[in-house]
């Protein structure tokens, strides 16, 4: 993955040389994405492990069996816990620095995966389900942002997509857990268990990397963060991203009394910034994705499918496709852009809904191994392969880079909560409402939210690939007061001096 240098943007080049960067420019930077972007497998595992669990623990629980309600609880209740781990997160990250609130996470989120394995009684699991989603919540708020101040603004959105990698690949790899442990006595607790292992893996490699360059150099120690950042920049590149953190460090300590989570809403530019990140937050979970996610056995039951094996296994092949999705993504991001690829990834979506939509209203859900069962796994298939490359990674990049340093922590937690409500809404009402109109009316109803997603796309989000924090942060100016915002500033600062 190259793309060529852009004028005044960050990135690991040569100083009067037309080297082109790419994805494997620098290792040190891959490394620090992957170790970080184990957050994002964690989240990933969490989510598709559930599915597969869940089958099993209806055969341990009747009183789970029994009630739809109580599923949709063991289910929902790590999305309550993301929701709190969320929205501490920002403050969290803002306050003790991107590693801190990293660590923190991998405790919180172990002793949850042991809590499940060990569960009694369903109340229990959902105790170490609320554990796990409040280690999930911190680290999906942290991962991003970790990793976008550490990369070069040229390859920022496919190192920042690795992230969403790795919850794909965690995705993928809690299916083949669940079909690994099916025939293994105690099979949903080893799955449930087994997910500690990544967060012990990733507390122990984090204990020997730096803290994001950009919180040392604004919040902490300076030596520190020029040390850092030596090893992603050259001598003339690093100069210049010294340049530009010692004018963002000049700004935030004219402005750090004055943040407040009210600011958000009260400041114009960071107000259209947050709605655009809440609004791709929001809508990357109405397409219905983590619906798909959580319940794709139960749906490829829907379909026909009645065996739990078979049913984990066609899951399988649908988390294979996000995962490649999502490597076609960390391509595109940087090559095609975030909105272009955000609007052509809904168009997908919106006929892949349609489609699995009519199966569901023209087939029997009775039947076995039916040709409308077999459309049903088509379109699951499309579905996946159209939102992973697009709605996939843009929201949690976009996120990552359109707030000011002072914000980013802040409305970062705050996205990712809208995030995490908006999964829980869609999560704790997918078997209900399926139940009450039937599935095809409710891929329908998705397919609806999906127009109006390609709407706010296509009217609230810019385009920010291979741009600079600080030049991000100048569309937000401009479009708040427009574009003679900087002119202005530049005559109010002649006249001071």
């Amino acid at each position: 993955m190259t793309i060529e240098s852009l004028p005044g943007s960050s990135g690991y080049l040569d100083a009067g040389s037309d080297r082109k960067i790419s994805y494997f420019s620098n290792m040190y930077v891959l490394g620090l994405t992957v170790v970080a972007g184990i957050g994002g497998l964690l989240f990933g595992y969490d989510t598709g492990v559930i599915s597969g669990a869940l089958l099993y623990i209806k055969d341990d629980f009747e009183a789970v069996n029994r009630s739809s309600f109580l599923q949709e609880i063991i289910v929902s209740m790590a999305l309550v816990g993301a929701i709190i781990g969320a929205a501490a997160g920002g403050l969290i990250n803002d306050v003790y620095g991107r590693k801190k609130a990293t660590l923190s996470a991998d405790v919180v989120f172990l002793c949850g995966s042991i809590v499940m394995a060990a569960a009694p009684d369903p109340y229990i699991l959902i105790l170490g389900r609320l554990l796990v989603g409040l280690g999930v919540g911190v680290a999906s708020v942290t991962a991003p942002v970790y990793i976008a101040e550490a990369s070069p603004s040229e390859i920022r959105g496919g190192l920042v997509s690795t992230n969403v990698l790795m919850i794909t690949g965690g995705q993928f790899l809690s299916y083949l857990v669940n079909l690994a442990f099916t025939e293994v006595p105690g099979t949903w607790r080893w799955m449930l268990g087994v997910s500690g292992m990544p967060a012990v893996i990733q507390f122990s490699f984090m204990l020997f990397l730096p803290e994001s360059p950009r919180w040392l150099y604004l919040k902490k120690d300076k030596s520190e963060a020029v040390a850092v950042l030596s090893k992603i920049y050259d001598p003339y590149r690093l100069e210049e991203e010294i340049d530009q953190l010692s004018a963002a460090s000049e700004e935030e300590s004219q402005r750090k009394n004055a943040v407040r989570y009210w600011d958000v809403f009260r400041l114009k530019e960071i107000r259209l910034a947050f709605l655009a990140g809440a609004g791709l937050q929001a809508f990357q979970q109405f397409t219905g994705i983590n619906t798909v996610m959580y319940y794709s056995p139960t749906i490829v039951q829907m379909a026909g499918f009645s065996s739990n094996q078979l049913a984990l296994f066609l899951s399988l092949i649908v988390a294979a496709v996000n995962a490649t999705g999502t490597v076609v993504g960390i391509y595109l991001i940087d090559h095609v852009g975030r909105r272009k690829l955000a609007l052509s990834s809904l168009s997908g979506v919106i006929v892949s809904l349609v489609l699995l939509s009519a199966v569901f209203f023209l087939g029997s859900s009775g039947s076995s191994n039916g040709l409308y069962g077999w459309i049903a796994i088509i379109g699951l298939a499309l579905y996946i392969a159209f939102f992973a490359p697009g709605m996939g990674p843009v929201p949690w990049t976009v996120n990552s880079e359109i707030y000011p340093e002072s914000y980013r922590g802040i409305c970062g937690g705050m996205s990712a909560t809208v995030n995490w409500v908006s999964n829980l809404i869609v999560a704790q009402s997918f078997l209900s409402i399926a139940e009450a109109v039937g599935t095809g009316a409710t891929f329908l109803v998705l397919a609806g939210v999906d127009v109006v997603a390609f709407v706010f796309v296509a009217a609230f989000v810019p385009e920010t690939k291979g741009l600079t924090f600080e030049e991000v942060e100048k569309i937000w100016k401009e479009r708040a007061w427009g574009s003679g915002y900087g002119r202005e500033r530049l005559l109010e600062e002649g006249s001071e001096s």
